[in-house]
């Protein structure tokens, strides 16, 4: 499978830079025959800021959404909505990174998703925190997030057609694989 017969779009950006609500208007916007959007959420609410921004994400979100949450597991969550007539956007990587990392469990977490998306037959939005801007981190498992982080990134970008920077608001095309 080339990189043309994958639909598949990693958009990555910073905190509240625009990428989630970017994200939803592309997958809307470039369905084609989509009969059906999922919605997989990786967030968990654990404090009440995070149940906040949960809450921001959903009141906005498309009534044609259905939302599945997944904090864990997300190549097998993935397979089980793929259909070729399918929408899936994930929201967000980087939280499900860290639901990894803390359930100790990257590993295959990563191996699944990354199986899982080689084999989609419909059309995958990724969103993702891009972190690799900073300062390297002080700390081991901050260290860990940022490098786990990029290597995922890099990962998946060779498995998308498309790859997209969000900064206040605004993309920009990173990679675009289009026949010409």
């Amino acid at each position: 499978m080339t990189d043309y017969d994958r639909p598949h779009h990693l958009i990555l950006g910073g905190a509240r830079s625009g990428k989630s609500a970017f994200a939803e208007r592309e997958a809307l916007a470039t369905s084609g025959a989509a009969e059906r959007f999922i919605y997989i959420a990786t967030a968990e609410a654990h404090d009440d800021a995070m149940a906040a921004r949960i809450a921001h994400h959903r009141a906005h979100r498309d009534a044609r959404w259905q939302t599945v949450e997944a904090p864990l597991q997300l190549g097998a969550t993935l397979v089980q909505h793929d259909a070729p007539d399918t929408v899936i956007l994930v929201d967000c990587l980087s939280l499900w990174l860290s639901n990894a990392l803390a359930a100790d469990c990257w590993e295959a977490e990563r191996a699944g998703l990354i199986e899982a998306l080689s084999a989609c037959r419909g059309r995958v939005l990724l969103v993702s925190n891009e972190v690799g801007s900073g300062v390297v981190p002080l700390g081991e498992l901050s260290r860990v997030f940022v490098d786990e982080a990029g290597r995922l990134h890099q990962a998946l970008a060779g498995l998308c057609a498309r790859v997209s920077l969000v900064v206040a608001g605004l993309p920009l095309d990173l990679k675009s694989s289009a026949p010409s």
